[in-house]
């Protein structure tokens, strides 16, 4: 008996490891051998390809094709329409599924609607993507990214708020008064 819930128009491939409480919306369709944790929400018209994993508590909104090589840890934030790559090089005449390059989209991040998200790269942990960033490389954890290329315009608590940092390189979430530290050019949180 299934442990999950999924509309009656939407299809789950055989090999499929789908968490308890987890959610599959309207016209969506997961194909073969994905791993899904639990308590994920999948929106209306979403595409999970073969072998992707998803951590506990993964959103994704409508329109979202997650391909081949995408790995999301626990509480990934998906917005609407994003768009992922797979190949570097993609032709229509070459067979490249054998290139499939690894996305890894840490704990906690937050990938905005209409982004794009080139293959090959890590988001860090709680990083922020602004709506329709096109990410071409890495991305640090908390970071602050938009545009096109992404460039960093700042940092972001796991909260979500944007980052002051004073003279001694210490910030204060708004929401939640968690510290972190801003040391090196890399953020951490210290309490």
């Amino acid at each position: 008996m299934e442990n999950y819930f999924k509309h009656e128009s939407s299809y789950v491939d055989d090999g499929c490891i789908i968490g308890e409480g987890t959610k599959i919306w309207h016209f969506s369709h997961i194909m073969t051998s994905c791993r899904m944790g639990q308590n994920c929400n999948i929106g209306q018209n979403v595409v999970i390809s073969p072998d992707v994993v998803l951590g506990n508590n993964v959103k994704i909104q409508n329109n979202v094709s997650v391909y081949t090589g995408v790995i999301a840890e626990d509480d990934v934030f998906m917005g609407p329409s994003i768009v992922f790559t797979n190949v570097i090089n993609p032709r229509s005449h070459v067979s490249r599924k054998d290139e499939y390059k690894k996305t890894i989209l840490k704990k906690g991040c937050s990938i905005g609607a209409n982004a794009t998200i080139v293959c090959g790269h890590t988001i860090g942990e709680y990083a922020l993507i602004g709506a329709g960033t096109v990410v071409t490389k890495d991305v640090k954890p908390f970071a602050l990214m938009v545009g096109n290329p992404a460039r960093q315009l700042g940092w972001v608590s796991e909260n979500g708020q944007k980052l002051h940092f004073g003279a001694d390189g210490l910030a204060t979430c708004s929401a939640t008064g968690q510290v972190y530290k801003l040391e090196n050019g890399n953020v951490t949180r210290v309490s």
